[in-house]
């Protein structure tokens, strides 16, 4: 005997009793599907097979699986409409084993045989069946989103999308016939958020935006995970859709708004306040960020304007004092720094004098802030020769 006969003797020696072991164990689990009552078992004593790497492209071992679940399905079903006790997280589960066990039984279905055909023998039946169960992981994933268990959610709603793009439902055209999707992605969504990861979140995001009710908390989430990605450019892109779509949702125009003030942007800035305030008028936080703009840009009889208008609607601000006190600052500090005292006497004292009771509005409403309003009234009451309210900000000031 040679060499080469020898190795393959060896080789079919190791393999036989692998073999057996294999069909001994798809025969028992056939016995206890056909039970009708050890269905976890024949489960079990597939994923022991699969255990093995040889044996994960045996399509009969998938196929038993994938038989065992489908009876465990039907007795918890049973047992669901006879209204006794069954466990609901693992009723959903079962339908999520069988979508993925089916799915990968269709993948091996799919290979050519030797003579190069593809001869699909489960994937009509298995279609049909899960057609019929695939809201089961719709429900499945809101069931745990209700748990928060926001992990084990999305893997519903991945199944429940992703069939939608399975050679096993061709035909089913989900995308176009499913009232569902959107809503499953918006969970999805969701869920990538609540666990802060951003490939999660933006993988159905696109799909969410078509749930018109929740496109402004799509828009809201996706931002934030560009945010942790620090893809600012699709960041400030997002942002800027937000508000355009949704200028009332808080979210969007405060961001965008500091993000121009902290850059200097004020014209940008000022444009967008005023886009707001053309679809929404008198809103607060469009007239705040108009009235800081003009503020920063020095234009200080607009800005006041703005400022009167804000407090007329709503007394209870405190930033619209300081902003008109400020503007009339900084016109006096323009007026002295011309270095003509007595020419600009009259104006300067008619410019303190604006001023002081609108930065003691604000310090009433925003006690806490010295920082703001200690200088500004120090400087306004050492001008109008205010000398016992001028030492009681001194004292303060020097606390600091």
């Amino acid at each position: 005997m040679t060499q080469k006969q020898i190795t393959i003797l060896l080789l079919l020696t190791m393999i036989t009793p692998c073999l057996w072991a294999q069909k001994k164990e798809l025969s028992q689990a056939r016995s206890y599907i056909k039970s009708g009552n050890d269905y976890d078992k024949a489960e079990l004593l597939m994923t022991g097979l699969l255990g093995n790497p040889a044996n994960r492209t045996n399509a009969k071992i998938y196929a038993t699986w994938y038989d065992a679940i489908l009876g465990q399905y039907m007795q918890a079903n049973e047992k669901l409409y006879l209204k006794q006790a069954y466990d609901t997280a693992a009723f959903f589960n079962i339908t999520k084993r069988m979508y993925i066990v089916a799915q990968a039984l269709d993948s091996l279905d799919m290979k050519p045989n030797e003579k190069g055909r593809t001869k699909l023998a489960y994937r009509k039946e298995h279609a049909e069946q899960l057609d019929k169960l695939r809201p089961n992981l719709y429900y499945g994933g809101t069931y745990q989103v209700r748990r928060e268990d926001y992990r084990t959610a999305f893997k519903y709603f991945d199944l429940y999308i992703g069939a939608a793009r399975q050679p096993l439902f061709t035909g089913y055209k989900y995308m176009e016939t499913d009232p569902l999707i959107a809503q499953a992605a918006y969970w999805a969504t969701l869920c990538g958020f609540k666990l802060q990861d951003p490939k999660m979140t933006l993988k159905y995001s696109q799909l969410a935006l078509t749930d018109q009710d929740k496109s402004k908390y799509v828009l809201h989430y996706m931002c934030e995970a560009y945010r942790q990605q620090k893809n600012q450019a699709e960041y400030l892109k997002t942002l800027a859709l937000g508000f355009k779509l949704h200028p009332a949702y808080p979210y969007f125009f405060p961001r965008l708004a500091d993000y121009y003030k902290d850059r200097g942007e004020n014209e940008k800035m000022l444009d967008l306040a005023e886009q707001g305030l053309r679809r929404i008028p008198n809103n607060k936080l469009f007239l705040m960020a108009k009235s800081i703009a003009l503020l920063n840009m020095s234009q200080y009889d607009e800005c006041i304007s703005v400022s009167r208008q804000m407090i007329a609607n709503d007394k209870s601000q405190s930033e619209p004092y300081f902003n008109i006190a400020t503007c009339y600052l900084n016109q006096a500090l323009t007026l002295e720094q011309l270095n003509e005292p007595r020419k600009y006497r009259q104006q300067l004292v008619k410019l303190y004098t604006e001023a002081r009771p609108h930065m003691e509005k604000y310090r009433e409403l925003a006690p806490k802030d010295i920082e703001r309003w200690g200088p500004a009234l120090y400087r306004i009451y050492l001008n109008l020769n205010k000398g016992k309210q001028f030492e009681e900000i001194d004292r303060l000031m020097k606390r600091q």
